[in-house]
């Protein structure tokens, strides 16, 4: 009897409306594991372990649920009861009931299309998916009757809304006439449960199954999609193929060995070493230039004739130049990624966008050891891609568009500022620091050569907002007249040049990963202290960071997977690049990937067609491309976990 009328009492509040959107999210969570399990029923060895992944599931579909009644707990804790216990208002809430099943049948029967394909629950692939948009509509309209199923999904749903509505419990609901101050208090003590969650409740926080496919069936689709949103990554050795990591640890020293290298003992970090160079080491200032989708294509120096670049073409010849240099990724984040923490491209977003990336072993933190002043300038807002964020958690100060003098800034457009004004802040900044006598290392990202292609009028021959040829001439434009100017500063003869690209303009090819669109310039310019000289050997931006500490001839302690390519053999060049699933090798003609879930391709590639054909998997090829992306994903792993990768197994 009483708990009748605790029941009876309960529903007559407004606020148990939310038992409406925990309800569908409950059931379907249920029959959804059901479901999963019995996918999976060959591979599930321990019954008790599944039952301990349902009662798990059955938390996890709560914090979702919880998360999801937000907006319900909002609006029925404002809305006026008149409003509430009109007539048509009971039909939009019976309407908007009826949705929320909807919406939950919709993500199970994605996921069981999504199981079917990965054997995991929603991850950061398919995050990936809503990047791919067309491509992955396409190919859901092309496998799946996709009308006849949204039609049963429907029918679904408005049938089991009507049976809920048809619950003691929903109509005493409906009648509900609650005081404002009762659902404002109910409202507050509710919304606690999605805001500790929030605080204090992590996927990484789940409990460890042995089998991979009772780990799965544990988390709830939705809540994990958010998660590797969230989080931007997608866990190597869930969804990749591995190695022992013992066998790793010799095979990636191997790969990153130098004769002037020793690795630390008792160090997490497998690939931690001390780089010694013999001599007196220089102490200039570099300024490294980051232009926006600089492909190597572009420039004269490597066979085009539109002649858009005669100025990098002319200093091609006056600066050391390499024309085999590739770089990692397709995006910003992922140029800026490699750049400065010289790290293979690890699955996901780049380590820019993700959380707990602060504190890094970067290119910074070597110039720092030796006193010199970082700082990382964006002609943006530096908010965007958590660019700020990144390089202000890694030591480096920032200037960008938000933080400028308004009176130095001549032209903006949807992407920021010119480059001449970007280059204006830099020049402003280095008097300042050579002033107080300090040394200074300086990131500079550029926006330029972006679309919708705008910059100052009258610099160039091709007018503003014709296309990506005159904002590569005005790139091209605009860092010539900065080195000119450059020239009349007193710090101009004690300071190196760097200019490199972050990405190619365009990544679409006929294969996966087209070689051709990875190939970037990199320019090392320094009149007096650096030769000038040409470089084919094959190298990617992981290498950028340890030629440069070679060309000053630094001794250091070394976290970085890339080498110096000047002591490199030519014969064994190579170059790590990828996309947020693809991760690859290339070396010589053979290119190797690794692919979810545990695949591994490999194909020739032809040089003078740059013609990708499928090839027999190399062995040692394939564990040497395991090695770099394994151990790259464990040391970031490391980083998260434990707040320091260069942390010792003592120490822990």
């Amino acid at each position: 009897m009483f708990d009748k009328l605790t029941t009876r009492h309960c529903a007559r509040h407004r606020l148990s409306g939310i038992f409406f959107v925990f309800f569908p999210i409950v059931v379907v969570g249920f029959s959804l594991r059901v479901i999963l399990s019995m996918l999976a029923w060959n591979d599930v060895d321990n019954g008790f372990a599944l039952l301990g992944s349902f009662s798990w599931g059955f938390t996890q579909d709560l914090l979702y649920a919880s998360y999801a009644s937000v907006p319900v707990i909002i609006y029925l804790s404002i809305t006026p009861n008149r409003l509430f216990l009109n007539k048509f208002h009971r039909i939009a809430m019976w309407l908007f009931f009826a949705f929320v099943w909807w919406t939950v049948l919709f993500g199970a029967i994605a996921e069981v299309i999504f199981w079917d394909e990965f054997g995991v629950r929603f991850n950061f692939i398919a995050v990936d998916y809503l990047i791919y948009t067309t491509e992955v509509v396409d190919n859901i309209f092309e496998s799946y009757p996709v009308g006849p199923i949204l039609a049963a999904i429907g029918f679904a749903a408005l049938a089991l809304n009507w049976l809920t509505s048809r619950l003691t419990v929903y109509q005493a609901w409906q009648r509900a006439s609650t005081p404002f101050e009762s659902r404002a208090k109910a409202a507050a003590l509710i919304l606690l449960l999605p805001v500790a969650a929030t605080w204090f409740v992590s996927q990484h926080d789940m409990p460890s199954f042995e089998n991979r496919y009772v780990q799965e069936i544990a988390k709830n689709g939705q809540y994990s999609f958010f998660a590797a949103f969230r989080n931007n990554e997608l866990q190597f050795d869930e969804f990749y193929q591995t190695a022992d990591p013992d066998d790793i640890t010799d095979r990636v020293r191997g790969l990153v060995v130098e004769p002037e290298s020793e690795f630390e003992a008792g160090y997490l970090t497998p690939v931690r070493r001390i780089i010694r160079n013999n001599g007196s080491e220089l102490r200039p200032n570099v300024i490294q230039i980051t232009v926006e989708s600089l492909s190597a294509a572009f420039l004269g120096a490597n066979g085009n004739t539109e002649k858009l670049t005669p100025n990098l073409d002319r200093l091609a010849s006056e600066s050391l130049f390499f024309s085999n240099f590739m770089a990692t990724g397709t995006r910003t984040v992922r140029g800026m990624e490699s750049l400065t923490l010289s790290v293979p491209p690890t699955p996901g977003r780049s380590i820019v966008k993700r959380p707990d990336n602060a504190n890094l072993f970067s290119i910074g933190t070597v110039f720092r050891s030796k006193g010199y002043n970082t700082s990382f300038f964006y002609g943006g807002r530096g908010y965007f891609d958590n660019m700020n964020a990144f390089f202000g958690g890694n030591g480096f100060s920032i200037h960008d568009q938000a933080s400028a003098d308004e009176d130095s800034i001549e032209f903006t457009n949807a992407w920021g500022v010119s480059d001449e004004d970007l280059y204006g802040w830099v020049i402003d900044e280095a008097d300042r620091m050579s002033a107080k006598d300090e040394p200074f290392y300086y990131f500079v990202m550029t926006t330029s050569n972006h679309r919708p292609y705008t910059y100052p009028e009258g610099r160039i021959d091709i007018p503003s907002h014709t296309g990506r040829s005159g904002a590569v001439k005005y790139t091209d434009y605009a860092i010539a007249k900065f080195l000119d100017e450059a020239k009349s500063k007193p710090w101009f003869e004690n300071t190196v040049f760097v200019i490199v690209a972050d990405h190619c303009a365009s990544s679409a090819g006929r294969t996966e990963l087209p070689i051709e669109n990875y190939r970037i310039p990199l320019f090392v310019y320094a009149p007096g202290l650096i030769k000038p000289q040409k470089v084919d050997t094959l190298s990617s931006q992981i290498d950028y960071a340890p030629t440069l500490f070679r060309l000053l001839n630094w001794s250091y302690e070394s976290e970085f997977y890339g080498k110096d390519i000047l002591s490199m053999n030519p014969e064994n060049g190579r170059a790590l690049i990828g996309t947020y699933q693809s991760l690859g090798l290339f070396s010589g003609d053979l290119l190797t990937l690794l692919k979810p879930v545990g695949a591994v391709e490999a194909f020739h590639y032809e040089k003078l067609t740059g013609l990708q054909s499928p090839t027999r998997i190399d062995d040692a090829h394939r564990l040497d491309t395991i090695a770099y992306y394994q151990s790259a994903a464990a040391q970031y792993d490391d980083y998260r976990l434990n707040g320091a990768g260069t942390r010792t197994l003592a120490g822990l």
